[in-house]
């Protein structure tokens, strides 16, 4: 049990700290440059694709088969379609008769739920890492805090600019940031069954990361 607190604090610190840094930067920068945002994201995209393919599904493949590997990775690409379907289709904005600010306060929001719901597969990339190898689960604690730091910025940005208080500000771009404990937690539970569990969570987390990282670049770029 120690172990699984443990995991769980060391996902809830890395996914909150990465979003925290970012709202901060949002809050106290007046301008913010598309080019070092797209950098820093494509750095941490770049960073977890290294893990993917060098970390997560070789542990994954070692541990158990092939099968489970491409189930897993499956499982976590049509999990993310699904939470970005859900999100679309509950949190969509209408522009009639809404101010600006209105709209821009709206649209911070809804990239905080989005992006909440998003944290929980990389907490679980986090908590299955940990039950496959502790240089794994640090790994993958150390990118996902570093990919969350742009994520920070676009949440705070528009909900400052929308009118909201700094300080309320950062209170909801921390809370997104818990969602990742939570799944370090459940990805650590899951992940004590037995090594075929891990190999799944494991290539679940590649699948759900690769979406991640293939979605919030195209986004940016554009």
């Amino acid at each position: 049990m120690q172990e699984i607190i443990k995991t769980t604090m060391i996902g809830l610190f890395f996914g909150t700290f990465g979003t925290t840094i970012g709202g901060i930067i949002g809050v106290i920068t007046k301008k913010h440059s598309k080019k070092f945002l797209s950098f820093v994201l494509a750095f941490a995209s770049g960073l977890m694709m290294a893990i993917i393919c060098f970390d997560l599904l070789p542990e994954a493949l070692e541990i158990s088969n092939l099968i489970n590997a491409i189930f897993g990775i499956l499982l976590g690409i049509a999990m993310m379609i699904l939470c970005d379907k859900v999100v679309e289709k509950k949190f969509t904005i209408k522009e009639t008769n809404i101010s600006k600010q209105n709209t821009l306060l709206k649209t911070g929001i809804i990239v905080s739920i989005g992006l909440a719901i998003h944290n929980f597969p990389e907490g679980l990339a986090i908590g299955s890492g940990f039950g496959a190898s502790v240089k794994l689960g640090l790994s993958l604690a150390i990118a996902i805090c570093l990919h969350d730091i742009p994520e920070g910025i676009s949440m705070a940005v528009p909900m400052k600019n929308g009118g909201m208080k700094k300080s309320k500000v950062i209170f909801l771009v921390v809370m997104s940031g818990i969602t990742t404990g939570i799944g370090a937690f459940v990805g650590a539970i899951i992940g004590s069954i037995s090594e075929e569990v891990i190999a799944i969570c494991l290539s679940f987390a590649a699948g759900a990361m690769l979406y991640i990282i293939s979605r919030r670049t195209n986004s940016r770029s554009q």
